[in-house]
């Protein structure tokens, strides 16, 4: 009995035992923020994560980068066929406020960032570029932009695939969150609700999105 709980005692909230995230975080970085290291702890599984990340003049205090490739076989790996690639970019900074504005400068750089990350040829399926606001509270103007956003772009006619922005705006005091349609990132940022383990995780989540 004693043994049972010990274990209860080293998993987190969602059920995952303390010993594989410290294993997981071994080489991440430490945000020195309670939300996002909670966060990163969500994320490092799955993500590559780095700290004070630049790009295109923007900063950002996370970073993450997941990719997944895809690939069908025919009676043996080694003749394959059908591989498809398929890659998420994860931007999250803290900020005093957001306005729409704010957000589609977001969406513009997501536009600029897909012109250099992006990879377009007949292997590639998807990448998506996700901003994540962290904020004080969320005015409502810019709450009601990011619910109704989705940003699709196909790449020769689809053919390359295509690259999808997504927004999700959270205010972590308040424990409320706005997310885009696509954003299902977003189960990582909402720390308030644990992740269910007999639903699908995260990773499964993002490759259906990503039909794998």
């Amino acid at each position: 009995m004693s043994h049972s709980d010990d274990t209860d005692r080293s998993e987190t909230d969602d059920g995952v035992p303390e010993e594989a995230i410290a294993e997981a975080r071994r080489d991440a970085p430490d945000w020195e923020d309670d939300y996002l290291d909670r966060v990163a702890d969500r994320l490092v599984f799955n993500y590559d994560l780095e700290k004070d990340f630049s790009t295109r003049g923007e900063g950002f205090d996370l970073y993450g980068r997941m990719t997944i490739e895809s690939q069908k076989h025919f009676f043996h790996p080694a003749l394959s066929y059908a591989n498809h690639g398929s890659a998420e970019h994860l931007f999250c900074r803290r900020t005093d406020r957001i306005t729409v504005a704010d957000c589609e400068r977001l969406v513009a750089l997501g536009h600029e960032l897909a012109e250099e990350y992006v990879d377009a040829d007949e292997e590639h399926y998807s990448t998506d570029f996700t901003f994540v606001s962290l904020v004080p509270g969320i005015p409502e103007e810019a709450g009601e932009f990011v619910a109704g956003f989705r940003d699709r772009t196909l790449l020769k006619f689809g053919y390359y695939g295509h690259y999808e922005i997504n927004l999700l705006v959270v205010a972590p005091e308040r424990e409320t969150l706005v997310a885009s349609r696509e954003a299902h990132v977003e189960e990582a940022f909402r720390l308030w609700d644990p992740i269910e383990t007999e639903e699908p995780g995260l990773l499964d989540l993002i490759a259906r999105r990503l039909q794998i």
